[in-house]
């Protein structure tokens, strides 16, 4: 059957009517932004009559919409957003969309006043998804595609005192087939739309090439103007002509110290202000170094999100991501899988930060095809023109800025011919940086050998050149020579992400292993509202016919843009400074930038006793250069006398003046260390005996069922005892994606060995003279696996003592337990929690760097990290005593025998919590929920990357736990 002729918008050529793309500048010409509420229609196909762009249309009917938005956010007026991760929401017949195309057409009036008509005038659009038709005054003015990236119109003859913008946005074009990002489909006009007056002699382009020897300390300037002019830079005393060079010396910019020169582009008609920052990007011994130095990627994956408004970011909310990068030590963004907004670029900029500048290029639904990857555009020779105009439109808008360190073409696009002519055009206009696309895995054509969500012995044998042939991979030596980073990884999905710490010890030895950009920076969670209270939304909630469910939910920041604690730990994991004790009475202190010595810090000590602080001061630290490290003496302080609390050193390196990201203050590092440990002192019985009666057995301040199940601790009464538990709700990285969120049907081997329904069976309760011992097997129906379990109960005047011993029997082979320990239910009346050890936020046994030992108290609603899909968190570990109590300060207080403990407190079981689908379905219940965990099971990234490594694994085994229990009256 023969096919139709494409649409107008299924064509593949990128833009017509349009002019040459150029870089981004502000100027003295006057511009005037038409950001306002524009007139809207929405209609449900592409086949409308495309009447409305004439001046005289009557749209006094339509609706006002503003500008920059997107239309499917207007709360459901004009639809709903979708989600999907790598499907296409329509059947896969590129260069083909369906005729049920969400066709948005705008009208916006305008007057320019005494606009001159001298020169010419420009209308720019920064940003429509994903194909848009234009007119001005009834002309039509063009076409384009290229969601993410700038289109520029010359109206000049078709301008008029009084105009009528008209604009046609479809939803699906060809162009959908290159823009399949991981994100939400939203439509419209979403960026800045502008006009310009463009001066007689006004810049058509220019090319600021700064760099920089860092042998000699100098830097050379060079600015390529279109037409000739000069370059001013009063500080170095530069007035000379465009398209001369001059080398002076300089200080040189770096995402540590970005030291930026204030310039001006002069020509006839037009004075464009210039930010030179001079730095050098090469690749040499297999190491892209900046000025001469190996840097270090620590780094994140940007989206351009916000709850409310999607991809139309305003200034301040771009501004509000680099101020939370800066200060949780990130060095480094990719701006995935688009340029971003231009004014972040200039942030990035101004306060320091390395950027992988993306392409809008991603054709990953093709994966999916039959055969995979059929008839992908990135291997289709027609697709070719499309493609490099992205690519050219991204590098001539950005090319000045000196963040940019590395250009990107895109994303998770499989191979294919047309890598090879982006690479080439980017060759040919620009040498200054490095190339990257992630699936040239073999370096065919680009620069840099990246591939994500590598495990860490993966990445070990890059750093050791020991790698091997596989299926996708032939190791060349061309691969062999190039850098490495992971441009995704440690996926910051729900609780975690796992082995960061891990991850950062490999690319400090390993200098091939550059870093890399976790994924993600934001969770994309939609607000929505339900009988009154407001939950964030992830796919499946807005009515998608296919969807990828809270796979969109898996940023180091939250919606609303608090730090997750994964924001919190990677912090920590990639502080510049490490302090640590590595020899008695020293303190080291390691200087991990690249660039930067330590003289922005001040350096103070304190030592806590018990959580109290007993004495602090201040550290003097000699000069650390970059890379170096020093010891310098503990302080003389003495730690308080009460030998029955611990002692610990606390040293910090904060702020010692404030800077564009922060006040003067603002810790960056800190390092923990023992000073004295506490003296044992042991709650071991002292002979008070348990008293049998008919109903009951009491023993000290503490009553048990016949059967030997805790009934109460004094006046507290305790629900379903202190029983063991193994299972935990499991996390986003508990599970296999494809498992458990193609229909959120229930999975995952915990489950499936039956580790959320034990049966817990008695055996046998023994009355001694001195304790209660309750014998128990505790295994799930189905299963001959068990785990004997023994209670051992005692009383003194230290309160009410449990010893916990657990064997496993039978064949517990390839498993791994969720957690091991007891939970209790106690009176709902409990609203606080004080306790003695890591903190103040949650932690597990590879997600625990950021959590420091000291006396913390929150109420029970605050221990419960908010994730999007809800799921085991809240833990904390290192635990050595808990109170927790009601208003009138009674309740319960509970103490690590010998050892520590791992605390959860909650108002809904493990069960409930694992139901739950968001956090509006997490009500309080009767009961408080108290988990005491001898051990956790790691949490790792398993949604997207390694599980669990080796060493964090809870493995079933014969396990001792002691703790003793003393309610609080």
């Amino acid at each position: 059957m023969p096919r139709r002729q494409p649409l107008e918008h299924e064509t593949l050529q990128p833009w017509t009517g349009a002019l040459p793309p150029r870089a981004w500048q502000e100027s003295d010409a006057v511009r005037v932004l038409l950001n306002d509420n524009w007139k809207f229609r929405l209609s449900a196909t592409a086949a409308v009559s495309d009447a409305f762009a004439a001046s005289t249309f009557d749209d006094k009917s339509w609706d006002k919409i503003p500008v920059p938005s997107h239309w499917n956010l207007q709360d459901g007026k004009y639809g709903l957003p979708a989600y999907q991760n790598i499907k296409f929401p329509f059947p896969v017949d590129a260069p083909y969309v369906p005729a049920e195309n969400p066709t948005g057409d705008y009208r916006y009036e305008f007057d320019l006043g005494s606009w001159s008509k001298e020169g010419s005038t420009v209308l720019r659009f920064d940003g429509v998804e994903s194909w848009c038709k234009v007119w001005l005054n009834g002309v039509l003015l063009g076409t384009s595609s290229g969601s993410r990236l700038p289109v520029e119109f010359d109206i000049t003859k078709t301008l008029a005192p009084h105009n009528v913008l008209a604009v046609r946005v479809h939803q699906w074009s060809a162009a959908t087939y290159i823009e399949d990002q991981d994100q939400w489909w939203l439509p419209g006009i979403f960026r800045d739309v502008t006009v310009i007056h463009r001066p007689v002699g006004s810049v058509k382009d220019h090319f600021v090439h700064q760099s920089y020897d860092h042998v000699s300390g100098a830097g050379t300037l060079k600015v390529d103007c279109d037409p000739a002019g000069r370059v001013l830079v009063p500080e170095l005393g530069i007035d000379m002509a465009t398209g001369e060079s001059i080398t002076l010396p300089v200080e040189p910019w770096s995402a540590e110290v970005p030291r930026l020169y204030e310039g001006e582009l002069v020509t006839s008609g037009e004075r464009v202000p210039l930010k030179i920052g001079f730095r050098t990007v090469v690749i040499e011994d297999k190491v892209i170094k900046v000025n001469g130095r190996r840097v270090l990627f620590r780094g994140v994956n940007r989206h351009e999100f916000h709850p409310d408004h999607g991809r139309a970011l305003d200034n301040e909310t771009m501004l509000a991501d680099v101020l939370l990068m800066k200060r949780h030590n990130i060095n480094a963004v990719r701006t995935s899988h688009y340029p971003p907004h231009p004014h972040f670029l200039d942030l990035c900029d101004l306060y320091g930060l390395w950027v992988v500048d993306e392409g809008d290029m991603e054709s990953h639904g093709f994966e999916l095809c039959t055969p995979k990857w059929n008839n992908n555009p990135i291997d289709d020779p027609d697709w070719e023109a499309a493609l490099v105009n992205r690519t050219e439109r991204m590098v001539e808008r950005d090319k000045n800025h000196p963040s940019i360190v590395i250009w990107s073409l895109g994303n998770e696009a499989g191979m294919g011919c047309n890598i090879g002519a982006m690479t080439q055009w980017i060759r040919d206009r620009d040498t200054s940086r490095p190339i990257h696309y992630e699936r040239d895995l073999e370096t065919k054509y680009v620069d840099i050998y990246s591939e994500m969500y590598l495990d860490h012995q993966a990445v070990e044998a890059i750093g050791k050149d020991i790698e091997t042939d596989r299926a996708d991979l032939k190791v060349s030596q061309r691969h062999r020579d190039a850098p490495y980073f992971l441009c995704e990884y440690a996926h910051a999905m729900g609780n975690g992400p796992g082995g960061l710490t891990e991850y950062m010890e490999l690319f400090e030895k390993h200098p091939r292993t550059q870093g890399g950009f976790v994924w993600e920076w934001i969770d994309h969670g939609m607000p929505k509202r339900e009988n009154g209270q407001t939950y964030y939304a992830y796919g499946g909630d807005f009515g998608e016919e296919i969807h990828d469910a809270n796979f969109c939910c898996d940023g180091l920041v939250f919606p609303d843009r608090k730090p997750s604690p994964g924001l919190i730990e990677y912090a920590k994991v990639i502080e510049p400074v490490v302090i640590t004790s590595e020899a008695e009475g020293k303190i080291t202190i390691r200087n991990r930038n690249d660039f930067a010595d330590l003289s922005a810090y001040s350096f103070t000590w304190r030592l806590e006793t018990g959580g109290k602080v007993v004495a602090e001061g201040k550290l003097e630290v000699p000069h650390v250069a970059a890379g170096e490290t020093v010891t310098v003496p503990v302080p003389s302080a003495q730690p308080a006398a009460d030998a029955s609390e611990e002692s610990f050193w606390v040293v910090s390196a904060t702020l010692a003046k404030p800077t564009l990201w922060a006040d003067a203050g603002h810790e960056v590092a800190w390092g923990q260390f023992a000073a004295a440990k506490a003296v044992a002192v042991s709650a071991t019985s002292t002979g008070t005996s348990p008293i049998v009666t008919e109903d009951k057995i009491t023993l000290g301040p503490a009553t048990f069922s016949p059967n030997g199940t805790l009934l109460s601790i004094g006046d507290l009464a305790v629900t379903d005892g202190a029983q063991l538990q193994v299972y935990r709700a499991e996390t986003d990285n508990d599970w296999r994606y494809d498992e458990r969120f193609v229909d959120l049907t229930p999975g995952g081997a915990w489950r499936r060995e039956g580790f959320n329904r034990l049966h817990h069976e008695p055996e046998a309760v023994e009355v001694t003279e001195d304790a209660v011992v309750v014998s128990t097997r505790v295994a799930a129906a189905s299963h001959d696996r068990t785990l004997a379990t023994t209670y051992r109960w005692t009383a003194g005047p230290h309160g009410l003592r449990l010893d916990l011993t657990v064997d496993p029997e039978g064949d517990w082979s390839g498993l791994v337990l969720p957690r091991l320990g007891v939970t209790l239910g106690l009176p709902k009346s409990l609203a606080n929690v004080e306790w003695y050890g890591a903190g103040p936020g949650e932690a597990y046994p590879d997600t625990c760097r950021a959590a420091k030992v000291g006396k913390y108290a929150l109420s029970i609603d605050d221990m419960q990290t908010p994730y999007v899909f809800p799921q085991e968190n809240g833990s904390r570990m290192d635990v050595r005593w808990a109170h927790v109590t009601g208003s009138d300060g009674s309740g319960l207080s509970v103490r690590g025998e010998g050892g520590v403990f791992a605390l959860t407190a909650r108002r809904w079981t493990t069960e409930q919590l694992y139901a739950a689908r968001h956090t509006i379905d997490l009500v309080p219940g009767p009961n408080v929920w108290l988990d005491l965990d001898v051990g956790h099971n790691g949490v790792g990234t398993l949604a997207c990357g390694p599980g669990v490594l080796p060493q964090h694994q809870l493995l079933p085994k014969h396990t001792e736990f002691s703790v003793v229990f003393k309610s609080i009256p």
